[in-house]
């Protein structure tokens, strides 16, 4: 990658001050330390960006992906990470993908849904996060299934239980970690889709931030740093192939 001239950090981080938004709302990407510290691919990635940048970090934590895109947005955090949909591409530049997430939907362990196709049926109540990238996607492919909003990632399968739902919806991962928490429960095999894992700035900042941000994600694909932090971290997702832009 060339050099980061001035002119380019002032327009990636004005305030000279590197913000990077957190989203704690899915623990494949980042999850709290000992110390309530950020840690996980998205601490890894951003370290590394300010050390290229020469820029001191900070950290803007958030519990939710919808509220960490919209402080990008606004300009409130300079850049984060984001899974690829095109109603936050209004707003945000994405680069290409990096990580390659599942979703897939839990139910009871008695429930009369078997497979992914069973859950888009009339009277089925479906939880999922607010905002989250399920949240959008489901939006748009679901046609009879009830989606019901009003939690975190992290709080589905709670809200799924406390309000008698028929499914929850989310990160793989994490739903596997409360069906094994909680007992009683059991995934559908295979998953409803795959998410485009990507770091994101907001449009405004001009065209150069968010060409200089893509090579940056390239490099981290290419050369293999990626790839040792999925393993370091031990999520289960996949490192994305390099692509051409």
């Amino acid at each position: 990658m060339n050099a980061v001239d001035s002119a380019l950090c002032e327009a990636f981080a004005p305030s000279g001050v590197l913000r990077v938004s957190i989203n704690f709302g899915n623990p494949v990407l980042a999850t709290r330390g000992t110390n309530g510290e950020p840690q996980g691919i998205s601490v890894d990635l951003a370290t590394e960006l300010a050390r290229r940048m020469d820029l001191p970090l900070r950290f803007v934590t958030f519990d939710a992906a919808g509220k960490s895109v919209a402080a990008v947005a606004a300009g409130d955090a300079d850049f984060g990470f984001f899974a690829f949909d095109p109603v936050r591409g209004k707003e945000i530049a994405f680069t290409r993908p990096y990580l390659l997430i599942e979703g897939s939907y839990l139910v009871r362990s008695e429930s009369h849904i078997q497979t992914n196709d069973d859950v888009d049926r009339s009277g089925v109540r479906l939880a999922v996060g607010t905002g989250s990238a399920y949240d959008l996607f489901l939006t748009r492919e679901l046609k009879h299934a009830e989606i019901v909003r009003g939690s975190t990632s992290p709080e589905v399968v709670n809200t799924f239980l406390r309000d008698g739902l028929d499914v929850a919806a989310g990160v793989t991962q994490q739903l596997l970690a409360d069906a094994k928490r909680l007992g009683g429960l059991r995934l559908l095999r295979g998953n409803f889709m795959v998410i485009r894992q990507a770091m994101g700035v907001a449009k405004s900042r001009g065209d150069e931030v968010a060409t200089w941000l893509d090579c940056f994600v390239s490099e981290m694909v290419r050369t293999g740093v990626l790839r040792r932090a999925v393993a370091r971290h031990q999520i289960g997702a996949m490192s994305a192939p390099e692509v051409k832009p």
